[in-house]
């Protein structure tokens, strides 16, 4: 065999392993085309579309450290932390929380559906409080079945931004609720709603199949707003209103006063648990009012004063400064005198008829 057969040969065999090879050869897939996320801007700031889907989500949340001295304005005692004996210990009040929340809306044929979660965790006086949910609720329309605050104070826009701004309180707690809202033209919307109530601070929760019930109406311009409610306590057999009237005097500074009514007080409902579940003030009435004044552009000075008929009083300042975009430092300064039914030797610095203190908040929103 001379050396031309050899190359010769040599070729040959080279072709046809190669043709055998590509025979077999692997067919790579094509990759799947990615879905970035894309921006969903017809429910405001911070949605995007879920992928895949025509419904759209926000997240957000906040953290908040809470630092508290002096005297609780609730009840006048200490606010250490709670020792086994009952009493507590003479030092700061310490609270961090966190909280998640998740909005997620789409459009269908019957309006806008929409979903709305709160998770809650915190951290008190070196005690771990553990997790809740304090919103969990479904709308759809003007429906909204769930968990939420109670109406009666959320339907005409809670108090002040105060940070203790329910020492005399404008409302009870988080309740099962079912709630129909409509909207009309011209800034007027009005609702109606059934609560279960809760044990928050009484036995407010209904015992047979009547809930506790509520109308309200809200007229809002570009010179403030009006708002109030009726509401009917079906455990107690009891009814109470209120009323908030808001007044943008320029557009950094606004006023604001809310008043409140209840039937048929009794002075020791408190002790005996069995308050008005709308109403969880002392006395027949109550009043609130404040001011807001944007004093910089990262400063905003808050001040409210709240009154109830038994003779108790509340006065509250602040200074909520943003250091940062989302990042709010807010020192608060907190006076309650307390009178009428509350005082008692259990309350108040130990008999004391006032409490003082202080509370300064770092907050996180995002």
């Amino acid at each position: 065999m001379n050396i031309k057969s050899l190359l010769f040969g040599s070729a040959a065999a080279l072709v046809a392993v190669s043709g055998a090879r590509a025979a077999d050869a692997v067919v790579v897939a094509e990759p799947e085309p990615v879905e970035y996320v894309r921006v969903c801007d017809a429910y405001g700031a911070g949605f995007f579309y879920i992928p895949g889907t025509e419904t759209c989500l926000k997240i957000g949340g906040m953290v908040r450290y809470d630092a508290q001295a002096g005297d609780d304005p609730y009840d006048g005692s200490n606010l250490g932390r709670l020792k086994a004996d009952g009493t507590r210990d003479e030092t700061y009040h310490k609270r961090t929380r966190a909280e998640i929340r998740m909005d997620a809306r789409s459009e269908t044929e019957l309006g806008t559906l929409r979903s709305y979660i709160v998770g809650r965790f915190q951290y008190d006086d070196g005690e771990d409080s553990g997790g809740s949910l304090p919103e969990a609720f479904i709308e759809l329309g003007g429906f909204r079945i769930g968990i939420a605050d109670e109406i009666f104070g959320a339907w005409v826009g809670y108090a002040g931004d105060i940070i203790n701004d329910d020492v005399i309180n404008y409302q009870s707690g988080k309740t099962n609720q079912i709630s129909y809202t409509f909207v009309g033209g011209n800034g007027f919307s009005a609702i109606i709603a059934a609560e279960q109530g809760s044990d928050e601070f009484a036995d407010n929760v209904i015992d047979d199949y009547m809930p506790h019930v509520l109308a309200g109406a809200k007229w809002e311009q570009a010179w403030g707003k009006i708002a109030g409610t009726v509401a009917y306590d079906s455990k107690q057999e009891d009814i109470a209103a209120n009323l908030r009237v808001d007044v943008n005097i320029t557009d950094k500074v606004s006023l604001w006063l809310l008043g409140a009514y209840q039937s048929d007080f009794d002075e020791n409902s408190f002790y005996t648990g069995e308050t008005n579940w709308f109403a969880q003030f002392q006395g027949d009435w109550a009043a609130w009012g404040g001011v807001a004044a944007k004093v910089t552009d990262k400063a905003t000075i808050n001040a409210q004063a709240a009154y109830e008929d038994e003779g108790t009083y509340a006065l509250a300042l602040n200074v909520a400064y943003e250091l940062v975009p989302g990042f709010t430092i807010t020192p608060e300064i907190n006076y309650t005198k307390f009178d009428g039914a509350r005082k008692d030797d259990s309350i108040a610095n130990g008999g004391d008829d006032d409490a003082f203190g202080g509370i300064v908040r770092f907050q996180r929103n995002f």
